[in-house]
């Protein structure tokens, strides 16, 4: 117990965790779940310049910014990554996800491809990158109808957009194949501990091997 104990008090540096794949392959479930089963996670809360919607809380759901204040926040480097969709601006803020990263806090990240290639580039160092698959595009499929969320014609450009995303796979650093929910999310948590525990993200492991050299026995 005493040595989970002393593992437990080292300080370490926070990790940003980014986990990308296409619409239906059970990425935003995986993140769902580990928000709620592991506590040491916050999730980054994007700016957008989409406007508010009624049942949308400031600071929790979005940042809500207008477009002159998001091109300030673009333009003075205050945002890790950006981008536009459908006609709205989309980032994730600089300042919390550092303080977060010094602090010893992870962060998740629910974004796609584009978003992790401009993380990667800033905060090379502090990313963990997964790729979510699906087991076969039969099944993506199937999942897309089964959610009855969308006409037939939305679900095959979400097909085809799909295999684009799949595309750049090799880009993450790890990757999962979600044929069973339960064991991809395992496969996810086990990333996790392994990345936690890697040395140069624990900074606190310096003081502590100094002490245990140090100690009278």
């Amino acid at each position: 117990m005493a040595v989970k104990d002393a593992g437990s008090r080292i300080r370490r540096r926070g990790l940003m965790l980014v986990l990308s794949s296409p619409s239906g392959a059970g990425k935003s479930t995986i993140a769902r779940n580990l928000l709620e089963k592991d506590h040491g996670f916050e999730l980054s809360v994007s700016v957008t310049t989409r406007p508010r919607r009624g049942s949308e809380i400031e600071g929790v759901h979005y940042h809500f910014r207008t477009m002159q204040e998001f091109e300030v926040l673009r333009d003075s480097d205050a945002l890790l990554e950006w981008a536009e969709v459908h006609g709205n601006c989309y980032a994730t803020p600089r300042a919390p996800a550092e303080k977060a990263m010094a602090e010893g806090r992870d962060m998740l990240f629910d974004i796609d491809w584009q978003g992790a290639k401009q993380l990667k580039e800033r905060m090379r160092g502090d990313i963990v990158s997964i790729f979510i698959l699906p087991p076969s595009m039969a099944e993506l499929k199937a999942r897309l109808k089964r959610r009855a969320e969308d006409q037939e014609t939305v679900i095959e450009t979400r097909l085809k957009n799909a295999r684009i995303e799949i595309e750049h796979w090799t880009e993450y650093d790890f990757v999962v194949i979600n044929d069973d929910l339960d064991r991809a999310f395992g496969e996810v948590r086990s990333i996790v501990t392994g990345e936690r525990l890697r040395r140069d993200r624990r900074p606190g492991l310096f003081d502590f091997v100094s002490g245990l050299l140090d100690e009278k026995v």
